[in-house]
Protein backbone atom coordinates (compact mmCIF):
# COMPACT_ATOMS: atom_id res chain seq x y z
CA UNK A 1 0.00 0.00 0.00
CA UNK A 2 2.82 2.35 0.94
CA UNK A 3 4.42 1.60 -2.40
CA UNK A 4 1.27 2.68 -4.26
CA UNK A 5 0.98 5.86 -2.18
CA UNK A 6 4.58 6.77 -3.01
CA UNK A 7 3.97 6.16 -6.69
CA UNK A 8 0.75 8.21 -6.61
CA UNK A 9 2.52 11.10 -4.86
CA UNK A 10 5.30 11.05 -7.47
CA UNK A 11 2.76 11.15 -10.28
CA UNK A 12 0.95 14.09 -8.69
CA UNK A 13 4.22 16.02 -8.45
CA UNK A 14 5.04 15.30 -12.09
CA UNK A 15 1.57 16.41 -13.15
CA UNK A 16 1.69 19.58 -11.02
CA UNK A 17 4.99 20.90 -12.41
CA UNK A 18 3.82 21.54 -15.98
CA UNK A 19 0.71 23.30 -14.66
CA UNK A 20 2.87 25.71 -12.66
CA UNK A 21 5.13 26.23 -15.66
CA UNK A 22 2.14 26.88 -17.86
CA UNK A 23 0.73 29.38 -15.39
CA UNK A 24 3.92 31.47 -15.30
CA UNK A 25 4.21 31.45 -19.09
CA UNK A 26 0.57 32.46 -19.43
CA UNK A 27 0.95 35.23 -16.83
CA UNK A 28 4.03 36.66 -18.50
CA UNK A 29 2.39 36.52 -21.92
CA UNK A 30 -0.64 38.33 -20.53
CA UNK A 31 1.57 40.95 -18.86
CA UNK A 32 3.56 41.79 -21.99
CA UNK A 33 0.56 41.65 -24.33
CA UNK A 34 -1.30 44.14 -22.13
CA UNK A 35 1.79 46.35 -22.25
CA UNK A 36 1.79 46.40 -26.07
CA UNK A 37 -1.77 45.63 -27.14
CA UNK A 38 -1.06 46.76 -30.73
CA UNK A 39 1.24 43.75 -31.33
CA UNK A 40 -0.36 41.29 -28.90
CA UNK A 41 -1.58 39.03 -31.71
CA UNK A 42 1.96 38.37 -32.94
CA UNK A 43 3.67 38.16 -29.54
CA UNK A 44 5.20 35.16 -27.78
CA UNK A 45 7.10 35.38 -24.48
CA UNK A 46 9.83 32.77 -23.95
CA UNK A 47 11.07 32.29 -20.37
CA UNK A 48 14.86 31.81 -20.21
CA UNK A 49 15.26 31.45 -16.44
CA UNK A 50 15.43 27.83 -15.12
CA UNK A 51 12.27 26.67 -13.33
CA UNK A 52 14.02 26.25 -9.98
CA UNK A 53 14.59 30.03 -9.94
CA UNK A 54 10.98 30.95 -10.67
CA UNK A 55 8.84 32.81 -8.09
CA UNK A 56 7.34 30.76 -5.27
CA UNK A 57 3.84 32.26 -5.26
CA UNK A 58 1.05 31.41 -7.68
CA UNK A 59 0.31 34.96 -8.87
CA UNK A 60 3.45 37.13 -8.77
CA UNK A 61 3.28 40.82 -9.62
CA UNK A 62 5.51 41.76 -12.57
CA UNK A 63 7.38 45.07 -12.89
CA UNK A 64 9.86 46.51 -15.37
CA UNK A 65 12.14 49.57 -15.26
CA UNK A 66 10.49 52.63 -16.78
CA UNK A 67 12.93 52.76 -19.71
CA UNK A 68 12.49 49.13 -20.77
CA UNK A 69 12.02 48.47 -24.47
CA UNK A 70 8.90 46.70 -25.72
CA UNK A 71 10.54 43.59 -27.20
CA UNK A 72 13.66 41.45 -27.16
CA UNK A 73 15.67 40.10 -24.26
CA UNK A 74 14.90 41.68 -20.92
CA UNK A 75 14.67 41.07 -17.19
CA UNK A 76 11.29 41.30 -15.44
CA UNK A 77 10.92 41.45 -11.66
CA UNK A 78 8.47 38.86 -10.26
CA UNK A 79 7.31 40.01 -6.82
CA UNK A 80 5.79 37.70 -4.22
CA UNK A 81 5.14 39.94 -1.20
CA UNK A 82 8.65 40.74 0.10
CA UNK A 83 10.32 38.14 -2.11
CA UNK A 84 11.56 39.34 -5.51
CA UNK A 85 13.08 37.29 -8.28
CA UNK A 86 14.25 38.42 -11.69
CA UNK A 87 13.08 36.38 -14.64
CA UNK A 88 14.95 36.54 -17.95
CA UNK A 89 12.58 36.51 -20.91
CA UNK A 90 12.67 36.97 -24.64
CA UNK A 91 9.65 38.83 -26.01
CA UNK A 92 9.28 37.75 -29.63
CA UNK A 93 7.02 39.86 -31.84
CA UNK A 94 6.02 39.34 -35.46
CA UNK A 95 4.65 42.32 -37.35
CA UNK A 96 5.11 44.79 -40.19
CA UNK A 97 8.05 47.15 -40.59
CA UNK A 98 9.25 49.58 -43.23
CA UNK A 99 11.98 48.76 -45.78
CA UNK A 100 13.32 50.48 -48.88
CA UNK A 101 12.05 48.99 -52.13
CA UNK A 102 15.00 50.37 -54.15
CA UNK A 103 18.42 51.91 -53.60
CA UNK A 104 17.92 55.31 -51.94
CA UNK A 105 20.97 57.48 -52.54
CA UNK A 106 22.35 59.98 -50.06
CA UNK A 107 20.92 63.47 -50.57
CA UNK A 108 17.87 62.35 -52.54
CA UNK A 109 14.30 63.23 -51.58
CA UNK A 110 11.92 60.32 -51.09
CA UNK A 111 8.19 59.65 -50.97
CA UNK A 112 6.04 56.88 -49.51
CA UNK A 113 6.26 55.02 -52.85
CA UNK A 114 9.98 54.40 -52.20
CA UNK A 115 9.15 52.13 -49.26
CA UNK A 116 7.13 49.02 -48.60
CA UNK A 117 5.97 47.11 -45.53
CA UNK A 118 7.55 43.75 -44.80
CA UNK A 119 6.50 41.15 -42.22
CA UNK A 120 9.01 39.63 -39.83
CA UNK A 121 10.41 39.56 -36.31
CA UNK A 122 10.26 43.09 -34.90
CA UNK A 123 12.35 42.18 -31.86
CA UNK A 124 15.38 41.41 -34.06
CA UNK A 125 15.32 44.76 -35.88
CA UNK A 126 17.75 47.61 -35.14
CA UNK A 127 16.57 49.96 -32.39
CA UNK A 128 13.95 52.55 -33.44
CA UNK A 129 13.26 50.92 -36.82
CA UNK A 130 10.19 52.51 -38.42
CA UNK A 131 7.02 50.43 -38.49
CA UNK A 132 5.06 52.62 -40.92
CA UNK A 133 5.52 55.33 -43.54
CA UNK A 134 3.93 58.18 -41.58
CA UNK A 135 7.12 60.28 -41.32
CA UNK A 136 8.99 59.52 -44.57
CA UNK A 137 7.12 61.63 -47.13
CA UNK A 138 9.40 64.35 -48.59
CA UNK A 139 12.25 63.24 -46.31
CA UNK A 140 15.90 63.61 -47.36
CA UNK A 141 18.23 60.58 -47.29
CA UNK A 142 21.29 61.14 -45.08
CA UNK A 143 23.21 58.04 -46.24
CA UNK A 144 22.64 55.32 -48.83
CA UNK A 145 19.86 52.87 -47.98
CA UNK A 146 19.96 49.46 -49.66
CA UNK A 147 16.86 47.68 -51.06
CA UNK A 148 15.16 45.65 -48.32
CA UNK A 149 16.99 47.52 -45.54
CA UNK A 150 14.88 48.42 -42.46
CA UNK A 151 14.49 52.18 -42.08
CA UNK A 152 15.93 53.94 -39.06
CA UNK A 153 15.04 57.61 -38.35
CA UNK A 154 18.77 58.42 -38.23
CA UNK A 155 19.04 57.69 -41.97
CA UNK A 156 16.45 60.35 -42.90
CA UNK A 157 15.65 63.95 -42.07
CA UNK A 158 12.67 66.13 -42.78
CA UNK A 159 13.19 68.87 -45.42
CA UNK A 160 14.33 72.24 -44.11
CA UNK A 161 11.37 74.55 -43.61
CA UNK A 162 13.70 77.39 -42.69
CA UNK A 163 17.32 77.86 -43.85
CA UNK A 164 20.14 79.84 -42.28
CA UNK A 165 20.17 83.44 -43.59
CA UNK A 166 16.49 83.36 -44.52
CA UNK A 167 14.25 86.23 -43.42
CA UNK A 168 11.48 84.91 -41.18
CA UNK A 169 8.54 86.25 -39.24
CA UNK A 170 8.73 85.73 -35.47
CA UNK A 171 5.46 85.56 -33.54
CA UNK A 172 5.60 85.90 -29.76
CA UNK A 173 2.53 84.70 -27.88
CA UNK A 174 1.72 84.71 -24.18
CA UNK A 175 -1.09 85.24 -21.69
CA UNK A 176 -2.96 88.19 -23.17
CA UNK A 177 0.06 89.19 -25.24
CA UNK A 178 0.87 88.82 -28.94
CA UNK A 179 3.61 90.50 -30.97
CA UNK A 180 5.45 89.86 -34.20
CA UNK A 181 8.57 91.04 -35.95
CA UNK A 182 10.99 90.07 -38.70
CA UNK A 183 14.41 88.55 -38.20
CA UNK A 184 17.02 86.38 -39.87
CA UNK A 185 17.31 82.63 -39.20
CA UNK A 186 20.72 81.54 -37.87
CA UNK A 187 20.37 77.81 -38.56
CA UNK A 188 18.51 75.32 -40.72
CA UNK A 189 15.41 73.77 -39.18
CA UNK A 190 12.57 71.47 -40.19
CA UNK A 191 8.95 71.85 -39.08
CA UNK A 192 8.57 71.75 -35.27
CA UNK A 193 12.33 72.03 -34.77
CA UNK A 194 14.04 74.82 -32.83
CA UNK A 195 15.62 77.74 -34.70
CA UNK A 196 17.61 80.76 -33.51
CA UNK A 197 16.69 84.11 -35.03
CA UNK A 198 18.54 87.44 -34.94
CA UNK A 199 15.99 90.24 -34.70
CA UNK A 200 16.35 93.69 -36.28
CA UNK A 201 17.62 95.15 -32.98
CA UNK A 202 20.39 92.51 -32.77
CA UNK A 203 18.66 90.39 -30.10
CA UNK A 204 18.83 86.60 -30.67
CA UNK A 205 15.70 84.59 -29.81
CA UNK A 206 14.77 80.91 -30.14
CA UNK A 207 11.47 79.46 -31.25
CA UNK A 208 9.76 76.55 -33.02
CA UNK A 209 9.19 76.43 -36.77
CA UNK A 210 5.52 76.28 -37.72
CA UNK A 211 4.10 74.60 -40.80
CA UNK A 212 3.79 78.01 -42.51
CA UNK A 213 7.47 78.81 -41.89
CA UNK A 214 6.83 81.40 -39.20
CA UNK A 215 8.68 81.09 -35.89
CA UNK A 216 6.61 80.78 -32.74
CA UNK A 217 7.90 81.90 -29.34
CA UNK A 218 5.70 81.02 -26.37
CA UNK A 219 6.14 83.41 -23.46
Amino acid sequence: MRRYLTLLTSLLVVIALPASAGDLNAQLNQFFKARDAQHAGGMVVVVRTPKEQWPVCETPTFTLPGNSRLWGNMSVAANCDENRRYIQVQVQVTGSYLVANRLLSQGSSVSESDFTLQTGRLDTLPARALLNADSVADAVVLRDIQPGQPINPSTLRQPWRVKAGQNVMVIASGDGFDASGEGKALNNAARSQSVRVRMGNGQVVSGKVREDGNILITL
